[in-house]
Formats: C-alpha cells, structure tokens, sequence
C-alpha cells in the first residue's frame, strides 16, 4: 500500500479518537485513554456513540488479537454498550485474514461500516430547497432537537440521548438543524479540529429523505466553518448510506472502518 494511503487512514483514524475526545471530555465520569496505538473515549453513556474504543496504529496479528482481547474486557465492565473502531487499512494481510476468528474469540460482532473521508473543496455552493429552512443551533432547544433527530434515524431511543452532547462544545461549533415547516427534519454539525474541520453527527429522519435535504445541511455547515475559519481540510467519517451523499460534495474515501460491538448487545 502506497505511503499516502497509509497516512490518510491514520489521520483518518488519528481525528477520530481526537474529536471523540473533545465531544466526550466533559461527560460525568468519562474515561480518557491514551495508549500506545488505542485510543479510550468512554462515558458509559446511553448513547452508544459517546462510548468508543478506537485503534489508531498499524496492526499485525498479534497485536489485533491483544488489542481485541482487552477491548472485550474493559467493555464487558461496562454498564453501556458501545464500540470498537478497527480500520482495515491499518491491518496486516495476516490480521486482516484472522479478524473473524480474533473477533470470535473476543465475543465481539458487527455493529456497523462506515467510510473514512476527506475533501479540501471549498468554497462550497449551498442551495437549499424551498421546503427547508436551515437555522444554526444556537440553545439548548435546538441542541435537543439535533440529538433527537439523531437518536432517529440511527433507530435509538430518544432518551438515550438526554445529555449526550456538552452544550460548551456543540453551541460553539457550527451546527444546524434543517425545518420541513416546524418539524425539525435533518442535522449536521461541523467541528474544528486538529487543524481540519471535523464533520460529525449527520442524520436526516427517514420520512425526509430523499429529497436533498441532508446534502443542504452538510454544505451549509461546511461552509460555514470555513468561512469563519479559513480552513480548507474537512474529515468525516460516513456510513453507507451518507456515502453517495458526501461524494456529492466532494469528499474522497481515505479508509474502511469497521465497528464492533460485544456480542449479543444491543445494537448502536
């Protein structure tokens, strides 16, 4: 594998542990974790996304099945469910050739896919539908609105999202919440980080898709960090169903990622 393949998937992984800790640091009771190439982002939170175990080196066998060994520990002491972010990039052919067996062993399965993206291709155009209003989170209000629209369309329960998100760091970023009329609809947020800006926390309610609505937010969010900040680097991390929509825009696959759960828990 080329050595900017490579680089891309560890800035990949490298801004994910990094912005999950920043969205998680002021939970109660949080663990974070530095370790060498494991990065430890855990609330214990109803949100399983607000519970995170990430691996951020290049891996090879042995080092995949120690990894996933003590990741199945510490998660088996918790009283959340969450997450193990392993990127397929960052695998030797030998880890990647044994993963099944090592998740096996390590009473881990599937949670979900998504892709490592970036892009530099600003300034963006942002049209917008007539049937959407987009207005940036500025309250408490809407912050839960963003939540709820979230819990939503990842088909979790609304409660599990009460305090998820500290309103320090959400309020600051550039966040927005799109309206069909006065039901809020679709939500994206994007985040500086690291010298980049991080887009996170995209969702649009399953009875508002299809109609370009996701699409209008991200690029209103996008442009907006960038015209306040000047940066041009943008990351994110999408799942399949997001894919096509990102590409739109501009983004670039930079990684496969792969996240697990303890076996037999609920789904993320």
């Amino acid at each position: 594998m080329a050595i900017v393949e490579i680089n891309d998937a560890i800035e990949s992984m490298s801004q994910f542990a990094s912005m999950w800790k920043t969205l998680t640091r002021k939970l109660p009771g949080v663990d974070l974790i530095d370790r060498k190439g494991v990065a430890i982002r855990w609330a214990d939170h109803p949100f399983p996304f607000s519970n995170c175990i990430f691996f951020t080196e290049e891996l090879d066998q042995n080092a995949l099945s120690v990894h996933l060994q003590k990741a199945g520990r510490y998660m088996r002491q918790k009283s959340q469910s969450g997450l193990v972010w392993v990127c397929e990039e960052l695998l030797s052919d030998s880890a990647k050739e044994s993963l099944p067996r090592l998740l096996q062993e390590a009473q881990l399965e599937m949670a979900l896919p998504v892709t490592g993206m970036a892009g530099e291709m600003f300034p963006l155009q942002t049209p917008v539908p007539s049937t959407l209003r987009l207005e940036r989170v500025t309250n408490q209000a809407m912050l839960q609105e963003y939540i709820d629209i979230n819990c939503d369309a990842y088909g979790l329960p609304l409660s599990s999202g009460e305090s998820a998100l500290d309103p320090d760091t959400w309020l600051k970023a550039y966040s927005y919440v799109g309206y069909e009329g006065d039901h809020a609809v679709t939500a994206a947020s994007t985040i500086v980080n690291e010298g980049c800006l991080f887009l996170a926390l995209v969702a649009t309610r399953a009875e508002a898709r299809g109609k370009g609505y996701a699409e209008a937010v991200v690029r209103q969010a996008l442009q907006a960090g960038h015209e306040a900040t000047g940066l041009t680097r943008t990351i994110l991390h999408a799942t399949d169903a997001g894919f096509p929509v990102y590409k739109r825009v501009g983004y670039y696959k930079t990684a496969g990622i792969l996240a697990y759960k303890l076996a037999n828990a609920a789904s993320a």
